[in-house]
């Protein structure tokens, strides 16, 4: 089970999680390909995903969750990391402009109090990004990555939850087609594996990807010569009907 951040770290630094990453990375950029004077919180484990914005955002850091621990990140940089319980983040409201939530709402206890907390969090008109294990997929079945562990969702599983905690679905893909062997034949053919395995079997890839935004609407003031009028019962009338 991958109870600590150091299971975490210690897979992608294996040759299959150097994979893993340069897959992700490369989706996760296709739709973010922007950050310029954003600010972007990474929740959950997100550090091999976050150094692509360290340099362009104007704020970026990393949540870490309580129960699995912590490690100072950026290596030989200003620290960017905080533990927080991701129910009660550190964060103002209404201050973040992109939220990427990785490894976070397959272990979630509370995955709809989690989903509020970032909701709180984005600005209106912000992004979140979640990953998620596919449950079609083969890496949810692969006990020996951080995808093998928790609970994986469906496409509509997860859409379904995001609607109901009030997020606007804006795009969604699957990622991760190539085969969780731990073969070297596999690990060098995997752009193959990327390139063709969405168009010949695009559902049973590792990971779902969704984008959502939060929208929030502003109430329409009732005009001032508004013809509604409202009457007020007489002085008799109303000690009558008391």
């Amino acid at each position: 089970m991958y109870h600590s951040i150091y299971d975490f770290k210690d897979f992608y630094n294996s040759p299959m999680g150097g994979v893993v990453k340069h897959v992700v990375r490369k989706k996760v950029r296709s739709y973010w390909s922007n950050v310029d004077r954003l600010r972007l919180v990474g929740i959950g484990y997100c550090q091999p995903y976050l150094d692509l914005f360290t340099t362009e955002a104007d704020r970026c850091i990393c949540i870490n969750p309580a129960e699995q621990g912590s490690y100072p990140w950026p290596a030989n940089a200003q620290n960017l990391t905080a533990l927080a319980e991701e129910t009660e983040l550190p964060i103002e409201t209404n201050s973040v402009d992109r939220v990427l939530l990785v490894h976070s709402l397959e272990f979630a206890e509370l995955p709809k109090s989690n989903l509020q907390e970032i909701f709180r969090i984005l600005k209106s008109n912000g992004r979140l990004i979640v990953l998620v294990p596919n449950r079609r997929g083969l890496w949810s079945r692969a006990e020996w990555s951080p995808f093998g562990h928790g609970t994986p969702y469906s496409g509509e599983q997860l859409r379904f939850l995001l609607r109901d905690n009030l997020f606007v679905y804006e795009q969604s893909c699957t990622v991760l087609h190539v085969p969780p062997f731990r073969w070297n034949m596999i690990q060098r053919s995997f752009e193959y594996f990327e390139a063709a395995m969405p168009h010949i079997l695009p559902r049973v890839g590792g990971l779902h990807m969704v984008e959502v935004s939060k929208q929030v609407y502003s109430a329409t003031p009732m005009p001032a010569e508004s013809k509604v009028i409202i009457r007020a019962k007489p002085a008799r009338e109303a000690i009558t009907s008391i």
